[in-house]
């Protein structure tokens, strides 16, 4: 009798305990899954493994577990991704600091999030028979000078610094296409090059080495990569962004141990590129140049920074009633 009774209570448990997990099984079929959140963002130029650290951080799903669903797209060119920002059509945009320092300067309300470059490592570079590795040296030769080559753009302040006539470098206006191959070809001496990304290609193709003079190392001192957001984006989704940012230096940390796996990521995407070789070399040299993070998280950016940014700009011609450092940044992204 006690048997059958115990039986029969066994029963009806499992009984509930069935039907308990249907319901769940339903509810689990019914609700969609947890979407992670969408970033789309826009470099300022086509692929090159400056980027790489984003490709890498996708793959191994470091966005994806700090919940952001990145879309990554290549630009044409910093003020058309300033511009795409603003218009709502990018979350997060990567270019070179200065320019969005110049344009926040004239009223773009966008702000910087992080600076990834204190300092963009770019030279000019000559023929090892005309090597021109001082400033002083520069004076007599020609120099290509193109519409937005951050470099030229500054040269005046580059020219003070070091006690040089600007007047006495003969500057040559070409298209950024035709720099390479006029160089090549003798017609200019001098040409502006990134040293991450630029010297290896030319350095690759041409099979030649080349005198470089670090224009950083001479006073010219000009923030780099950096991420830039919207106002607007910030007000509404600063979690979103913040979860970006966290990945990101996550990313930015494993390029740095491990540059084949980025260098692999970012092939799959670039159906044009380089050798594998060369796209690892311009990973490598690119995370040399990026913040390290050593007493502030990656890409903080100090009231100095900007400052010395402005002062710069100021340089090329009046800027207006000069606006406070608090206008151009915000750290409390990076902030945990």
């Amino acid at each position: 009798m006690h048997n059958q009774q115990w039986e029969k209570k066994l029963s009806k448990i499992l009984r509930i305990m069935s039907l308990v997990m249907f319901a769940y099984s339903a509810a689990m079929l019914s609700t969609p899954a947890w979407a992670a959140d969408p970033v789309k963002l826009r470099f300022s130029w086509k692929l090159k493994g400056e980027y790489g650290f984003f490709y890498l951080g996708k793959e191994k799903g470091l966005y994806q577990r700090n919940n952001v669903d990145l879309d990554l797209g290549e630009g044409a060119g910093a003020q058309a991704a300033l511009g795409a920002l603003v218009q709502g059509n990018e979350d997060v945009v990567i270019v070179p600091a200065i320019f969005a320092i110049s344009a926040i300067q004239k009223g773009m309300p966008v702000k910087i999030a992080a600076i990834y470059q204190k300092r963009t490592p770019f030279a000019f570079i000559s023929k090892l028979d005309h090597a021109v590795t001082k400033p002083s040296e520069i004076e007599g030769r020609s120099l290509a000078v193109s519409v937005g080559d951050t470099a030229t753009t500054y040269l005046g302040a580059f020219c003070k610094a070091n006690k040089v006539d600007c007047s006495k470098i003969q500057q040559i206006q070409l298209d950024p296409q035709l720099k390479i191959p006029q160089f090549m070809q003798g017609r200019v001496d001098l040409i502006t090059i990134y040293t991450n990304v630029d010297l290896p290609l030319i350095e690759q193709r041409t099979g030649m080495k080349f005198a470089v003079l670090d224009l950083p190392n001479f006073g010219l001192s000009v923030p780099g990569l950096a991420a830039v957001v919207s106002d607007r984006g910030i007000a509404e989704k600063p979690d979103v962004l913040k979860r970006f940012l966290q990945a990101t230096k996550e990313a930015i940390e494993l390029t740095r141990e491990d540059p084949a796996s980025a260098t692999a990521a970012l092939l799959q995407a670039w159906s044009a590129a380089p050798s594998q070789e060369l796209v690892q070399q311009q990973i490598v040299a690119t995370s040399a140049t990026l913040d390290t993070g050593s007493e502030k998280p990656i890409g903080w950016i100090s009231d100095d920074l900007i400052n010395e940014a402005l002062d710069l700009i100021s340089t090329n011609g009046e800027i207006g009633e000069r606006r406070p450092p608090s206008d151009f940044y915000t750290n409390e992204l990076l902030e945990k």
